[in-house]
C-alpha cells in the first residue's frame, strides 16, 4: 500500500511551509482540513494564515521558531475558521523546520482531532491559567534576573526561580576557557561537582560540550536516553538521580558563551511550552550573565586603576598628621578625574628621616568622570610630582603644569584630525582645577597656589571653623600663560586644614555655599578631630553618602553622583591656653565680589559672639572699610581680624590696609549723599576705632568687646580671665 493511501485513510494531510517565498504547499487532504476551496495546490501564507485562529496563530509562531533554533519537531494544536471567523475544527499539527540560505522549510502533517466534551477542558499548547502563570513568572524573572549585579547573584536568583508546572531542583552553568569546560556555579549538587565535570575538553562526548559545540539546546527526558546517548558520561551522572535533562546554550551577541544545565528530580516530556519557558529563560541569564562580567570587569579596573594612581601617605610628616579618602563616581568604570598626592621636597636636613622636610600636598579635579580623565589625571599628577621634585615654588609648579596639559590638548587636536576626526566627544580639550600647597612641618608655614579650585577650610584650635580665601588663577589648561598667584598662612598648633574637591560639597543637590555648611556642620561636632583625622574623614565622606550600608544592595538610592576626594592636615601640640581666632583676606581691585566674602568670614568668625548687633556692626564696617579701599584707591585691600580672648569677654580687633598715604577723614554728607558716612559709622559702631600711617601705605582699624558678666570693656592689660584692651591711635 502506498504511502499516500495510508495518509488518506487515516485523514491525514501534508504540507509544506516556505518561510523565504511566504508560500505553503498543501495536498488534498491537507486543503480539505485548512478548509481551502482550491483544493490540493499552493498557497500564500497569508490565504493559509487566514483560516486559523489569531490567538492560535500567535503560539504557532513561537513554536515554529523554537523549533527551527533548537532543530526539534513543532507541534501544536490550532483552531480552523471559516470566513466569517466561526471554528469549524481542531487540527494538530507535527512539523520538521529545515533551515536553507536566510528562511526555512517546513515539512509536517495535519490531523483534526475530536472537540472536547461540555464540561472538559482541551489540553491545548498554552491554555488560559498555563499562559497566565507563564506571563508571571517570565515578568518576574525577567525583572529579578535583571537587578542583579554580579555574576553570584544571577546564579542565586536562578537558583530561586520557581518555574510553572516544572522546576528545576539542579542547576548549573558552564563555560568555556580556551578549548576546555569550566562551571561558572552551580545549585543542589554537592561542592565537588566541579570535580569531575570543571576542566573536560570541548570535544567530550557530553550533553554540554553538544551545546557549546553546535549551539543548539538540548533535550534529555529520560535516564535510559541520557545512558544510550552518552555512555562515558552516564557513571558520573547516575549517582545524583536526576529523572530529566535540559541543556540551553547561552548565548550574548550570536556567540555561545556557555550552557545552562536544568536538572529534574522528576521526569519532565519538555513540551514546546516548556521548552519555549527554559529557552526564554536561558537567553534572560545570558544576558544577565554577560551584564554581570562586564560589571565585575569594571570594578577590578576601577580598583586597580585607584590603587595605581592613589598613593599612600608615606611613612608620616614630623609634628603633623594627615588622612585622605577618595571615593570614585558610582557610574562606568567608577573611575574619575579626581587625585591627592602628598610629595617630599628637596632641601630636607639628613637628620630629619626619610619624612622630615618641607613637603607638598596636592588635590585636584579633571573634567569628566571616564577613563579619559582618568588617563589624563594619571598624567597631570605625574608631571606635578616632577616640578615640584625640581624644587620649583607652588606658583612655578602650577604654571608649569598648566603649560602641560594645554599642551596636551594641542597634540590630541593634531591627532584627531590627521584621523580624519574633527574635535569633539573624547577628543575635545579638557581642563583641571588644582589646589597646590607647600608645607613646612616645623613652623607650620604653607604656601598656597590655587588653580580655578575650591579654597581650603581651617579648623581653628577652638573648634571654629572659616573657609580660608586664597587668590588664584585660571583651572589648568586653559591659558598656559596665566599666573598663580600664591597666599601664605601659618596653622597654628591644634589647627587642621581641610582641602576638597567639588564633589564632597555639591553630591546631593546642594550648591557649593549649602554644601559647605553642610560639610562645616561636621567639621566642627568633631572636637578632637586633631587626634582622630581618620575618624573625621570618615565622618566627611558618610555627611555626603549616608551610612556604610549604602554602598550594598538597598533600599538607599546612589549618591555617587561625583567623585571625591578629600585631605586633611593637622600640626601637632598643644595650643595656646588663650590663642586667638584670626583670619586674613587679600581684596584686590578687579575682584570686588570678595567684599561679600570678607563679610562671611566676619560672621564665621564671629559665630559665637554673645551679642549678634555687634556682628551686624561688624560686617557692616568691614564692609565699609573694604569698599572705601577699593573706591578711594588703586590699590588692594588686606583685611586682618582677630577675636582674642575668653568666652564672655572677647576683644575684636580689625584692620584695613592699603598703599595709598590718604589719611581719611569725616565729612558731613547730605541726606542724598552716596558715599562719606564710613567714618561716621564707625564712631557710632565701634567701641574704639583708629587710623595708623605706615611707610607704605596706612592702616584703618576698629575694636569691638564682648559684653560679658561685669560693667565695661576689658582691662588694658589682661589681668584674669578676659584678654584684649582697647589701644587708640
Amino acid at each position: 500500500m502506498r504511502t499516500e493511501d495510508v495518509l488518506a485513510a487515516t485523514a491525514t494531510g501534508l504540507w509544506r511551509w516556505d518561510n523565504a517565498t511566504g508560500t505553503v504547499g498543501l495536498d488534498a487532504e491537507a486543503a480539505r482540513l485548512l478548509g481551502m476551496p482550491g483544493g490540493a495546490g499552493t498557497y500564500t501564507t497569508s490565504a493559509v494564515r487566514s483560516r486559523l485562529h489569531p490567538v492560535d496563530w500567535n503560539e504557532v509562531s513561537g513554536i515554529i521558531g523554537l523549533a527551527v533554533a533548537e532543530g526539534t519537531l513543532a507541534e501544536s494544536r490550532v483552531r480552523v475558521v471559516d470566513g466569517q471567523g466561526r471554528v469549524l475544527r481542531t487540527i494538530r499539527s507535527r512539523s520538521k523546520p529545515v533551515a536553507e540560505g536566510d528562511g526555512y522549510h517546513l515539512f509536517g502533517t495535519i490531523q483534526e482531532v475530536p472537540e472536547p466534551q461540555p464540561g472538559t477542558s482541551a489540553h491545548t499548547p498554552v491554555t488560559g491559567d498555563w499562559r497566565r502563570s507563564r506571563e508571571a513568572f517570565l515578568l518576574d524573572a525577567g525583572r529579578a534576573l535583571a537587578e542583579a549585579r554580579s555574576t553570584a547573584e544571577v546564579l542565586r536568583v536562578a537558583a530561586s526561580l520557581s518555574m510553572p508546572g516544572f522546576s528545576p531542583d539542579g542547576l548549573a552553568v558552564f563555560g568555556v576557557e580556551a578549548d576546555r569546560l569550566t562551571v561558572v556555579g552551580h545549585h543542589g549538587y554537592d561542592e565537588h561537582v566541579a570535580g569531575p565535570l570543571a576542566d573536560m575538553p570541548i570535544e567530550t562526548e557530553y550533553p554540554v560540550a553538544e551545546v557549546i559545540r553546535t549551539g543548539r539546546a538540548l533535550y534529555v527526558p529520560t535516564p535510559e536516553e541520557y545512558r544510550r546517548r552518552y555512555p562515558m558520561m552516564w557513571p558520573l551522572i547516575e549517582g545524583y538521580g536526576r529523572q530529566s535533562w535540559a541543556f540551553l546554550p547561552l548565548i550574548v551577541a550570536g556567540r555561545t558563551m556557555g550552557t545552562w544545565m536544568a536538572a529534574f528530580s522528576h521526569p519532565v516530556a519538555f513540551t514546546p511550552d516548556e521548552r519555549s519557558v527554559l529557552a526564554t529563560v536561558a537567553r534572560m541569564l545570558a544576558q544577565a550573565l554577560a551584564r554581570a562580567g562586564v560589571a565585575e570587569s569594571e570594578r577590578e579596573l576601577s580598583r586597580g586603576l585607584q590603587r595605581s594612581m592613589m598613593p599612600s601617605l608615606g611613612p608620616g610628616i614630623p609634628g603633623m598628621s594627615v588622612a585622605a579618602r577618595y571615593v570614585p563616581t558610582g557610574g562606568g568604570l567608577q573611575v574619575g578625574g579626581d587625585w591627592y598626592d602628598l610629595i617630599p621636597l628637596p632641601g630636607a636636613s639628613p637628620a630629619e628621616g626619610p619624612g622630615g622636610g618641607r613637603i607638598a600636598l596636592v588635590i585636584g579635579d579633571v573634567q569628566g568622570h571616564d577613563v579619559r580623565a582618568a588617563g589624563l589625571m594619571g598624567q597631570l599628577r605625574t608631571a606635578l610630582r616632577a616640578y615640584a621634585s625640581e624644587g620649583h615654588r607652588p606658583d612655578a609648579v602650577l604654571a608649569r603644569a598648566s603649560r602641560f596639559l594645554a599642551g596636551l590638548h594641542d597634540y590630541t587636536e593634531s591627532e584627531a584630525y590627521d584621523d580624519g576626526d574633527p574635535v569633539g566627544g573624547h577628543t575635545a580639550p579638557r581642563f583641571a582645577t588644582c589646589l597646590y600647597l607647600e608645607c613646612d612641618p616645623a613652623t607650620g608655614t604653607i604656601e598656597i597656589a590655587r588653580a580655578g579650585h575650591p579654597d581650603p577650610a581651617i579648623r581653628l584650635a577652638d573648634g571654629t571653623v572659616i573657609l580660608r580665601p586664597t587668590a588664584g588663577g585660571l583651572p589648568l589648561g586653559i591659558d598656559p600663560d596665566s599666573d598663580y598667584p600664591t597666599t601664605q598662612i601659618v596653622l597654628e598648633p591644634g589647627e587642621t586644614i581641610m582641602i576638597c574637591t567639588d564633589g564632597l560639597l555639591e553630591t546631593g543637590g546642594h550648591d557649593l555655599d549649602s554644601g559647605w555648611e553642610r560639610i562645616r556642620a561636621v567639621l566642627e561636632e568633631h572636637r578632637d578631630a586633631a587626634g582622630s583625622l581618620e575618624k573625621l574623614a570618615d565622618a566627611l565622606v558618610q555627611a555626603v553618602h549616608g551610612p556604610a550600608s549604602h554602598h550594598t544592595t538597598g533600599p538607599l538610592s546612589d549618591r555617587r553622583e561625583d567623585d571625591i576626594a578629600v585631605v586633611l592636615l593637622s600640626r601637632h601640640g598643644r595650643p595656646a591656653r588663650r590663642a586667638p581666632r584670626r583670619t586674613v583676606l587679600t581684596v584686590r581691585q578687579a575682584e570686588p565680589e570678595r567684599i561679600s566674602m570678607a563679610r562671611r568670614q566676619m560672621r564665621d568668625l564671629l559665630y559665637d559672639w554673645a551679642d549678634e548687633e555687634q556682628i551686624d556692626s561688624a560686617v557692616l564696617m568691614v564692609s565699609e572699610m573694604v569698599t572705601n579701599v577699593l573706591v578711594h584707591t588703586d590699590g588692594d585691600a588686606l583685611m586682618v581680624a582677630e577675636a582674642a580672648g575668653e568666652h564672655g569677654c572677647r576683644r575684636l580687633r580689625v584692620e584695613v590696609s592699603d598703599t595709598s598715604d590718604e589719611l581719611p577723614h569725616k565729612r558731613r554728607p547730605g541726606e542724598l549723599a552716596s558715599s562719606g558716612r564710613g567714618l561716621v559709622l564707625m564712631e557710632l559702631l565701634a567701641d574704639v576705632w583708629g587710623v595708623d600711617p605706615r611707610g607704605e601705605g596706612k592702616s584703618i582699624w576698629f575694636e569691638l568687646y564682648e559684653p560679658g558678666s561685669g560693667d565695661g570693656p576689658p582691662e588694658p592689660v589682661p589681668p584674669g580671665p578676659c584678654v584684649g584692651s582697647p589701644t587708640a591711635s
